[in-house]
């Protein structure tokens, strides 16, 4: 048994066969397709808040600073407002993240994805309307509850619908839109930051568009067959494990290990979120948190949302910052679709660490490009070949991210847990990224007004240390069904010992 690795002649760690067939491929699209919410409202923010109608209007201080030949060159959006416009919408995700893992135990994935897409719908509304910063903020709010809903949900489904060979492939998909939204947003802005006075209103109300691709997608999607199990629907279950391996697919093996998984799941379901946090699930916990801990230390959650902010403070207008913004977003998109066709054949840990390696490398050198001069010599921007030198710095760290982390991020914590604490192991997972989130967002801008170039060398060191943590501590998970996912770590250098110790315990207590 290598490490991180199963053993091939295990019966239940086995490939239960199934094609790629049309209706899976739908499925999961639409379930992914909850991506473009996160990924729309996450981008969209970022190019509003440089825009000088949006400023005029609810922060007239800080349009007054910017024009000050006074300012501080790190300092020109630093207002706690502003960056509470951002960042509301990651904490009312941490809040309702919690409440869909109870809520889908009960009505399951499908019915949760239609209840995110209907909150992102109102809160999209509201903004488009916004008069005042309180409307602006419950509008976050609002779209912050559905998007918890609906990163309960989706990572999940795909998971769950995947074959075990294209798994990776699947669930990354989510991300793959998260990235498409991202850039929609980023190519929003750029259109209508020329309409002067309401272009801020189209930017925020067309987050509606992705809402209404989710709700209306949520009524031809099946709920996944081990969540039907789980709810008491096993003909329903078959019949749609059946519809998404294809119809001349045995599903026997399959089925039998969903059910057999989800009966000790029933048998345990009372106290999911205690049993998570108990010995015998300590090692799923450990890195279940630290994916999303890792990930948002990464510095790229700020980088992806106030993008046009920092072309803005290196000095570019605010035009020619959107456009930078609509670079790094593009520079994403084809770094996610590689990533895409390669996870399955190269392994989670090698892009991990390569693309941990990777941003390190390029944030020491926007620290030091900054450094040199942005702000020095009396002088608010940096000289234009510098500027552009930060542009590129952050499309080559982006495209690292784009290719490990960012999908990499979805496809590991869905796919780590067993079935009886997965919901709980996924809301886990998910609030604790989006708390980090929001605290990230709501002091990147005063962090750069006080550390100034120094905030990306923090995140070097984070990056140093999350590439060491994956290379000692993380199994590879390629190509292991969900159902036998204890074997990688049984096949765990580390991981087995505290596996072994459980097993021992257990038996003891049997006998």
């Amino acid at each position: 048994m290598a490490a991180g690795g199963f053993v091939a002649g295990d019966s239940r760690v086995q490939e239960y066969g199934g094609r790629m067939t049309f209706s899976v491929v739908v499925t999961s699209l639409m379930a992914a397709s909850c991506g473009l919410i996160f990924g729309y409202d996450s981008g969209v923010t970022g190019g509003v808040t440089q825009m000088e109608s949006f400023l005029s209007k609810f922060f007239p201080e800080v349009q007054s600073r910017m024009k000050s030949p006074k300012r501080d060159a790190y300092c020109k959006y630093d207002n706690q407002w502003l960056t509470a416009f951002t960042s509301s919408l990651f904490i009312a995700g941490t809040l309702s993240s919690l409440v869909a893992s109870r809520v889908t135990r009960r009505v399951g994935r499908q019915a949760i994805m239609l209840i995110g897409g209907v909150m992102f719908l109102a809160g999209s509304i509201i903004n488009a309307a916004a008069v005042n910063i309180a409307m602006l903020i419950i509008g976050r709010i609002l779209l912050g509850f559905g998007l918890g809903f609906t990163l309960q949900a989706a990572p999940v489904y795909l998971s769950e619908t995947a074959p075990a060979r294209w798994r990776g492939a699947f669930t990354s998909s989510y991300n793959t839109f998260v990235v498409i939204g991202i850039l929609s947003a980023t190519i929003t802005n750029y259109f209508t930051n020329r309409i002067p006075g309401w272009g801020w209103r189209l930017s925020l109300g067309l987050a509606a568009v992705p809402g209404v691709i989710i709700v209306v997608g949520a009524f031809f999607i099946p709920d996944t067959p081990s969540s039907l199990v789980l709810r008491g629907q096993p003909d329903r279950a078959r019949a749609a494990l059946q519809r998404i391996r294809g119809d001349g697919t045995n599903i026997d093996a399959e089925f039998k290990d969903i059910v057999r998984a989800v009966d000790e799941a029933r048998r345990n379901n009372v106290g999911s979120f205690r049993r998570l946090f108990s010995k015998q699930y300590r090692h799923y916990l450990a890195v279940g948190l630290a994916i999303p801990i890792f990930f948002e230390f990464t510095g790229m959650i700020v980088i992806a949302v106030f993008s046009p902010v920092l072309f803005r403070t290196v000095g570019f207008n605010s035009q020619k910052a959107i456009l930078g913004s609509v670079i790094n977003s593009m520079t994403n998109l084809v770094a996610t679709v590689l990533s895409t066709f390669v996870m399955d054949r190269t392994g989670r840990r090698f892009l991990l660490i390569v693309g941990g390696i990777g941003m390190m490398f390029c944030e020491v050198a926007i620290s030091w490009v900054m450094a040199g001069h942005l702000g020095k010599h009396q002088g608010v921007t940096m000289p234009h070949g510098y500027a552009t030198a930060v542009l590129v710095l952050i499309c080559l760290c982006t495209f690292s991210f784009g290719v490990s982390w960012a999908p990499l991020r979805w496809v590991v914590p869905s796919e780590i847990y067993p079935v009886e604490i997965r919901s709980a192991g996924q809301a886990m997972s998910i609030s604790v990224a989006l708390c980090l989130s929001f605290v990230e967002l709501q002091v990147f801008i005063a962090l750069l007004c006080g550390m100034k170039y120094g905030v990306f060398l923090f995140y070097a060191g984070w990056l140093l240390t999350m590439t060491i943590f994956v290379a000692a501590f993380l199994p590879e998970t390629k190509g292991v069904p969900l159902e036998a996912m204890q074997s990688v770590w049984t096949g765990h250098w580390y991981w087995r010992r505290f596996v072994k110790q459980d097993a021992n315990h257990e038996s003891q207590i049997t006998s």
